[in-house]
C-alpha cells in the first residue's frame, strides 16, 4: 500500500499543516488556505546509458527540478546535500541515504541518446515507504526536444505527487514589445511556459493585440493593425501561415477567441459607434450577432463545454462582467464588488472566472465563482491585466506594467490562491499571454 500522499484541498480556507511522515504512517501535506510547506525532494543527475547522453541528462535532470521547484508546492534539495548517488538506473535506492537528507520524494532516471533521438526512463520513489508511485515510464524524441521529454516528465511527477493534471509540456503566445513607451513594436512570440525556446511568429512593422490559442494549439488568434483599423487573423503556428476573418467594410474587428469546438470564433464588432459581441463559423464566413446591447460589449470567453460565454459589459454604466448563453439572449451580470471588471476568462475546469479589476487607482488579477460568489484578489499592482489559464485550471499568467517612464511589461503568474507570484523571464517587454493546452 502507497503510504506517500499529497493531499490538496486548494479550497479558500486558511490554514496548512505538513505531517512529518514515519516509517508507520502516512506523509500527507494538506492544504486548508493556499498555504503549505513545500515537499523536499531530489533529481540527482540521470544516468547516460550511452556516451552522447551525458550532457543531455543532467541537462533533463535540471529542467524536471526547476519546474517541480517553480510550482511552490516543492523544494529541491541540492545536488551538494546529497549521501547517495544513482549510478545505475536499474539498481536498487539506498534509500536510508535519502532518508538522511530528509528527502520525501525522489526522482531517478536515466536518458541514452542514439542517431539523433534521445530516450528518457524515470521513476518516482515515496522515500519513507521504499514505494514507486506508479510504474515507470520512458519519453523519446528528438535531440533538439529534450526540454519537451524534460516538462512531460515533470508533468507525470507533478500528476502522481498531486493527482491533478500538469502544465509544464505546454507553450505561451504572447506579444513581445521592444523600443519605447512612446514608439512601442508589437509583434506575435511564441514560448515554452517556462520563457524557453522564444520564436517570433511576426514582424513589427504593424501592432499586434491579444493573441489567443486554438483549444488543440495548432493556430492563433490575434487583432492587427496593419491596414490601419483592427483586423482579425488566424495564423497557422506550424507553418506560419495566416488568414483574415473578413466582416463587413468600415467595422473594426478585435478581442477575438476561439470556441471548444475549434471552428467558431467569437469576438467584438465595433460599428456606428456601437460595439458588439458576434460569433463567426470560419468554414463557411457565416456570422451571428449574439448582443445589441447600446453599450460596449468585449472580452468575449466560452465556457469550456461550450455551453456559455463571459464578457464585459458596461452596460449598467460602469465595466462588468456579465454571463450569457453562447446562442446568445438574455445575459446575466455576475460582478458587483466594488470598481471596474474586465477581461475575463473560463478556467479549463469550468469552476472559475479569472478577470481584472480596477479599483481605487489599483489593478488587480482575480477569481470568482461562476454565479459571481467567492470573488478572491490575487494580485495588486499599478497595472495588472489579461489573465490566462494553466491547462490545468491552477495557474494564471497574467501583463504586469511597472510604473515609471519607460512602463516596460512583464508576464507574471500566481496560483489560484493568491501563493507563489512569479515573473516569466522573456527578452524584452512582454504582453497579452495566452496558454496553450497540454501539447500531444
Amino acid at each position: 500500500m502507497k503510504r506517500f500522499l499529497l493531499s490538496f484541498l486548494l479550497g479558500w480556507a486558511v490554514v496548512a499543516h505538513s505531517a512529518l511522515a514515519q516509517d508507520s504512517g502516512p506523509l500527507r501535506i494538506e492544504i486548508t488556505e493556499g498555504v503549505i510547506e513545500p515537499m523536499p525532494f531530489a533529481v540527482p543527475d540521470f544516468v547516460p546509458d550511452s556516451p552522447a547522453a551525458g550532457e543531455v541528462a543532467a541537462q533533463i535532470a535540471r529542467v524536471i527540478a526547476a519546474d517541480l521547484s517553480g510550482t511552490g508546492l516543492f523544494r529541491e534539495i541540492p545536488a551538494e546535500a546529497h549521501i547517495g548517488r544513482v549510478g545505475d538506473f536499474d539498481a536498487p535506492v539506498q534509500f536510508a541515504d535519502w532518508k538522511a537528507i530528509n528527502a520525501q520524494a525522489l526522482v531517478t532516471g536515466a536518458v541514452s541518446s542514439s542517431g539523433g533521438r534521445v530516450t528518457v526512463r524515470f521513476r518516482v520513489w515515496d522515500v519513507f515507504s521504499g514505494a514507486e508511485l506508479g510504474n515507470g515510464l520512458q519519453f523519446a524524441g528528438s535531440v533538439e526536444g529534450w526540454r519537451r521529454m524534460a516538462h512531460k516528465v515533470a508533468d507525470a511527477v507533478y500528476s502522481r505527487i498531486t493527482g491533478e493534471g500538469g502544465y509544464f509540456d505546454s507553450r505561451v503566445v504572447f506579444v513581445s514589445e521592444s523600443g519605447p513607451k512612446n514608439d512601442r513594436k508589437k509583434r506575435l512570440a511564441i514560448m515554452d511556459y517556462d520563457g524557453a525556446n522564444v520564436q517570433y511568429l511576426t514582424d513589427s512593422a504593424a501592432i499586434v493585440l491579444a493573441p489567443r490559442f486554438s483549444p488543440t494549439g495548432d493556430r492563433v488568434l490575434y487583432t492587427s493593425f496593419e491596414t490601419g483599423f483592427p483586423r482579425i487573423y488566424v495564423l497557422d503556428v506550424g507553418r506560419v501561415q495566416r488568414q483574415v476573418l473578413e466582416t463587413q467594410e468600415g467595422t473594426m474587428s478585435f478581442a477575438p477567441r476561439f470556441a471548444p469546438d475549434g471552428n467558431t470564433v467569437v469576438f467584438s464588432l465595433e460599428q456606428g459607434g456601437n460595439t458588439d459581441i458576434y460569433t463567426m463559423d470560419i468554414t463557411n464566413g457565416q456570422t451571428l450577432r449574439l448582443t445589441s446591447s447600446p453599450s460596449i460589449e468585449t472580452a468575449p470567453s466560452y465556457s469550456p463545454d461550450g455551453s456559455r460565454i463571459v464578457f464585459e459589459s458596461d452596460r449598467s454604466g460602469t465595466q462588468q462582467l456579465y454571463i450569457m448563453a453562447a446562442s446568445g439572449g438574455q445575459a446575466k451580470r455576475i460582478s458587483f464588488g466594488q470598481g471596474r471588471y474586465g477581461t475575463p476568462v473560463w478556467s479549463p475546469r469550468g469552476d472559475l472566472i479569472a478577470f481584472t479589476k480596477q479599483n481605487k487607482g489599483r489593478f488587480h488579477i482575480g477569481v470568482m465563482r461562476t454565479d459571481g460568489s467567492e470573488e478572491r484578489l490575487l494580485t495588486a499592482s499599478f497595472l495588472d491585466e489579461g489573465p490566462t489559464w494553466a491547462p490545468n485550471g491552477r495557474v494564471i499568467m497574467f501583463t504586469r506594467e511597472t510604473k515609471g517612464a519607460r512602463g516596460e511589461a512583464t508576464l507574471y503568474t500566481v496560483d489560484i490562491t493568491g501563493r507563489n507570484l512569479r515573473p516569466v523571464r522573456t527578452p524584452g517587454g512582454a504582453s497579452d499571454p495566452s496558454w496553450s493546452p497540454l501539447q500531444n
